[in-house]
């Protein structure tokens, strides 16, 4: 004989509080006030940055050494983390706790940092290689590029799909570029005959691909794991000293070693230093809130 079918009544779910797929209005606020002011920030430290770093590049006394600036850009950088970084645990015990896991204990997640901070350190360097034979004004033009070569490497690394309109703006960017050069090679026999412009150019080039591949890298990690930002900038700092570190004794050791580390240093170059230091900080926290196309356009 048949069995009667079981006839169950739903259960009343009545009580249960849906679950919004939407952010918490409060939290999202928050993120575009952080977004958009650390894109304000970054913007007056990158103009102020360049026209500083040209100028001290100039000065009639002795000349410091560039990879030093790197060098010590690193440590003050690293040092600024690992200080907001106790601030935000609060204590010693869950700070150490915290970098314990976070860097010693996590080999491999420490290890995704060393491609970025190799690539930035080699960066920074071409950028005063760069300064050293362009003007001011000229290499900020120039170095636009890096909008194009970010946008290029988001398509490639992170599957962003991008408008018409978006490409036909990075081309135009492109092409005044491209003007700029023209005009400055007109003007290379009477305004850098003690420059060359060239090696100038071909520092900022390589400069716009390696900033634009080392930053969507970067936001790939950071965005794709739930690791703490000041974490993250202390697994880049601690690669970017070392190499940093590695190419100051390669290139200027002999000269370090005959007149010290800091030879030529005044208030300018220790600007120069804190700022650069600063504008990492700043761009780790636009990479995390916007992107990088955003943060080229800085």
């Amino acid at each position: 004989m048949a069995s009667s079918p079981v006839i169950t009544r739903p259960k009343d779910r009545s009580h249960v509080l849906p679950i919004s797929i939407y952010p918490d209005p409060k939290v999202q606020a928050k993120r575009d006030y952080i977004k958009y002011v650390s894109m304000i920030v970054l913007v007056v430290q990158n103009s102020t940055l360049v026209l500083m770093m040209g100028y001290s590049r100039k000065t009639d006394g002795p000349m410091y050494s560039a990879t030093s600036c790197v060098f010590l850009m690193e440590i003050v950088k690293l040092i600024c983390c690992l200080f907001f970084a106790l601030i935000e645990k609060g204590n010693l015990e869950d700070f150490f706790r915290t970098v314990y896991v976070s860097i010693v204990a996590s080999p491999t997640e420490t290890l995704k940092m060393m491609i970025p901070a190799t690539i930035y350190a080699f960066q920074n360097n071409l950028l005063f290689v760069a300064l050293s034979n362009l003007e001011p004004s000229v290499y900020q033009v120039t170095y636009q590029l890096k909008i194009l070569t970010t946008a290029l490497f988001s398509v490639l690394m992170l599957g962003k799909q991008l408008q018409v309109k978006q490409w036909f703006a990075l081309v135009l960017l492109m092409v005044g570029v491209t003007f700029v050069q023209m005009e400055l090679q007109v003007k290379n026999v009477e305004t850098y005959s003690e420059r060359d412009p060239t090696t100038g150019l071909l520092a900022v080039v390589l400069a716009c691909f390696s900033s634009g591949f080392a930053g969507v890298y970067f936001e790939r990690v950071v965005k794709k794991a739930e690791a703490n930002i000041w974490m993250r900038n202390i697994q880049l700092g601690i690669f970017g000293a070392i190499f940093s570190f590695i190419a100051m004794i390669y290139q200027d050791g002999a000269s370090i070693s005959e007149n010290g580390l800091l030879y030529g240093y005044n208030f300018l170059v220790w600007l120069v230093v804190f700022m650069q230091a600063a504008g990492g900080l700043v761009v780790a926290l636009v990479v995390k809130y916007a992107d990088n196309i955003l943060k080229g356009f800085a």
